[in-house]
């Protein structure tokens, strides 16, 4: 069957926001954690609804954590974001080829729209779900069916490509096909654990897996 609807997340799959996201984890918790935690602790949180990674600092200051590490993502966004390879040149050729295109991602909607239009991916995607449109957030499937809804397509036309473990489950959790990014900072190797049913040494890969080139 072809696979006419593709979903992206878009932090470290479409736009590099690795090191504004580290940056911002990095600043907010020497403030309240001082000289407690690197790098190395925040790698593997990436992926995750923001709320639900403070928790595991401080339950009581959630919501501090979240407003400081948001006005430093903010203030620092255009500055440390970039697009990664192939990535424009891959989203408008479906585009202009009618595939129907979606953004489902863990970030709040207004700093999607900065990203977005920054690189100047905006223009492309019809439907964009974000974690203000939903209750439950990647893995669960709910992000995806509802994006799905919204471009009147199915799981069994689409596919999601993700960086991040959260992406691939939920996409098999909804049932579509699954391209993982060789480019995640977790490693190939890594995503490679949760048998995505595609990798993508750069985003280019995507029209072979289309038959697009």
């Amino acid at each position: 069957m072809k696979r006419d609807t593709i979903l992206f997340d878009l932090d470290g799959t479409l736009i590099n926001t690795n090191e504004l996201i580290i940056a911002s984890f990095l600043y907010t918790l020497d403030k309240y954690f001082p000289e407690q935690y690197n790098r190395e602790h925040i790698l593997p949180l990436m992926g995750m609804p923001l709320v639900e990674t403070m928790e595991q600092f401080d339950k009581e200051k959630v919501q501090e954590l979240v407003q400081t590490y948001r006005e430093h993502n903010i203030s620092h966004h255009d500055e440390l974001v970039t697009e990664f390879k192939g990535v424009f040149e891959t989203v408008e050729k479906l585009y202009n080829k009618g595939y129907k295109l979606g953004i489902v991602t863990t970030k709040m909607r207004n700093t999607v729209e900065m990203g977005l239009k920054l690189v100047g991916l905006d223009k492309f995607f019809e439907t964009v779900v974000t974690l203000d449109d939903v209750e439950k957030a990647k893995p669960d499937p709910e992000p995806i069916l509802k994006a799905l809804t919204l471009l009147q397509s199915s799981p069994e036309h689409a596919i999601m490509v993700g960086d991040s473990k959260y992406d691939i489950l939920a996409g098999q959790n909804a049932g579509t096909l699954t391209a993982g990014v060789a480019w995640t900072i977790r490693g190939n190797d890594y995503l490679q654990q949760f048998n995505p049913d595609y990798m993508l040494n750069e985003m280019t890969d995507l029209l072979d897996v289309l038959g697009e080139r």
